[in-house]
């Protein structure tokens, strides 16, 4: 499973935003991310945004205003976000975490990029 790597930087602090609808997460080795929620639910590990297999996944249309409601710890690996759509599912493990940090603006750029294409929008 993702996020059981020896070498996956661990999270020294996870502190939620719900005003700005901001997620700060700060790693051991120094790195620093503030993901949107509406970002974290867009890249849900779930299978029902990433599809069960090979695939485009479900393209996530209307996220804009979502929030978190709850986070959850799950072993040493992972926290289950829980967002006030209702949307429950799918553990975002420190490897995954880590990874939207860090490719944050690609991943942006290609999500509305998607957006566009399907003629949908973020609110």
């Amino acid at each position: 499973m993702a996020g059981l790597s020896a070498t996956t930087p661990q999270p020294s602090e996870i502190k939620l935003h719900q005003a700005s609808k901001i997620l700060e997460i700060h790693f051991d080795d120094g790195c620093h991310f503030d993901l949107s929620c509406e970002y974290l639910r867009v890249f849900s590990p779930s299978a029902e945004v990433r599809g069960h297999g090979a695939g485009p996944g479900t393209l996530q249309v209307g996220k804009q205003g979502v929030n978190i409601i709850d986070i959850a710890p799950v072993g040493n690996y992972a926290v289950k976000l829980v967002f006030d759509d209702g949307h429950d599912s799918g553990l975002y493990s420190w490897d995954h975490l880590y990874e939207l940090g860090r490719n944050k603006e690609a991943n942006w750029q290609d999500y509305l990029a998607r957006l566009e294409l399907a003629g949908a929008a973020r609110a």
